[in-house]
């Protein structure tokens, strides 16, 4: 309790600070950077603000790669409040990356953001703003939370921090529908909650009609012939391959654009025949430069000429492999190969040639594996990509965190995916002898 007391006792005293800086600053008629003003307990501070002639211009920098809606109510806003204090607002500009850029040696700033003329759309934003503020000031000087259903406003623009009012549905509610969108929330707003109790009335696709079916029943589906077909795509040698990355806003290397991935590690379960064990081959970057290099040299030395290579969700492999063969032109052909090769795992899942209800309407591998072979990725240390990519990072480039740990858990979970995939694989030909 009293380290929140003195927590909010520093962020006021930094707020009026920041005031007090901006009004003095104002005066000089020079670029200001985070000045802060507020106006009726609205307190605003602009990334920039730029002086021109007896007017300043608002500029807002984002991390995005285009301007969002959720970016002009935010400059409307600024533009209430420094208004409102008496500071003339001429242009509204939103700087944001391009995500065209591509960098070659040092960094361009000059391309590598793009400054949006925003000014149209904040003076029709800023119309009606005051009785929007006016609406959120009720809302947090009321002593009740106000009743807001479920719906999409739940995960955008931001997603809820609180979310209490998910845990009352039952496990296989309407919002597990594929691809249920708008249906979803029509259903939920007509008091109908669980997959099984939607009526035979609704129109329902062809997969969301088996999860209804799953549910009602009790069962697992399975189309036993399109798995099988899918099955006689494979060829020995069977290669499974996952490949986790990292990306950043501003590229660090040659040929990147911001947010392009890097892959970093690999990991890689070949079963040369069938009934023979799968031989285990990795891969985990331990420079502190460019990994794509030595990555893709590791690759070639164990994927092998021949046999299917096989991802879950391919687009994602498929698409670092061909940013590997056009920055390595050297390796473009083998990269060609091997992209014939690849057959996507995701696919009897997607298609629901397979569902079981503990998917939740899911074909992600984190959804599948547990529901298929009764295993998961719960207790790991790294459980997830975002994960894993993060805590790469930061011992790699940020020397954070104990990287002998972190390396182990990150070779630990990358071997789980592709460990995974030869588990689903031999799981779906049990299914349909």
């Amino acid at each position: 309790m009293a380290l929140t007391c003195r927590l909010r006792i520093t962020l006021k005293i930094l707020k009026i600070l920041n005031l007090e800086d901006s009004e003095n600053a104002l005066k000089k008629k020079k670029l200001l950077f985070e000045a802060g003003f507020e106006f009726k307990d609205c307190f605003s501070r602009a990334d920039i603000l730029f002086p021109d002639k007896n007017k300043w211009d608002i500029i807002e920098v984002k991390s995005g790669t285009q301007v969002k809606d959720i970016n002009i109510h935010d400059v409307s806003f600024q533009k209430y409040v420094y208004e409102n204090k008496g500071i003339k607002i001429g242009k509204c500009f939103l700087m944001h990356l391009n995500n065209e850029y591509i960098r070659k040696g040092e960094l361009d700033i000059e391309k590598l953001f793009i400054k949006e003329d925003i000014t149209k759309e904040v003076e029709e934003h800023t119309n009606g703003i005051k009785e929007r503020i006016d609406e959120m000031f009720k809302i947090i000087n009321s002593e009740k939370s106000p009743k807001v259903s479920i719906g999409n406003q739940c995960k955008d623009p931001y997603e809820c921090p609180v979310c209490h009012c998910w845990d009352s549905l039952p496990e296989n509610h309407v919002f597990c529908l594929y691809r249920g969108g708008k249906l979803s929330c029509e259903l939920y707003d007509n008091g109908v909650e669980a997959i099984k109790d939607i009526p035979d009335n609704i129109k329902l696709n062809d997969k969301q009609d088996i999860q209804r079916d799953c549910e009602i029943h009790k069962k697992v589906h399975v189309d036993k012939n399109e798995v099988k077909q899918f099955l006689k795509k494979l060829e020995y040698p069977l290669h499974y391959l996952d490949f986790e990355t990292f990306s950043t806003a501003i590229p660090m290397f040659d040929g990147l654009k911001p947010y392009s991935n890097v892959p970093f590690q690999f990991s890689l379960h070949v079963i040369r025949k069938e009934g023979n064990k799968p031989e285990h081959y990795e891969f985990l970057y331990g420079g502190n430069g460019d990994p794509r290099k030595e990555f893709i040299l590791a690759l070639k030395k164990v994927l092998g000429d021949s046999g299917s290579v096989i991802a879950y969700n391919q687009s994602f492999e498929t698409g670092r492999l061909k940013e590997l063969g056009e920055y390595f032109p050297e390796h473009k052909k083998w990269v060609e190969g091997v992209l014939i090769r690849i057959i996507d795992l995701l696919v009897p899942f997607r298609e629901f040639s397979y569902y079981n209800p503990k998917q939740h309407g899911s074909a992600s591998i984190k959804k599948v594996l547990p529901a298929l072979t009764g295993k998961s990725y719960e207790g790991m240390d790294i459980g997830e990509g975002g994960t894993a990519s993060v805590e790469f990072f930061n011992t790699t480039y940020n020397n954070k965190g104990d990287k002998k740990r972190i390396r182990e858990s990150l070779l630990k979970y990358c071997c789980l995916d592709t460990e995974g995939m030869v588990w689903i694989v031999d799981k779906l030909r049990e299914i349909v002898k």
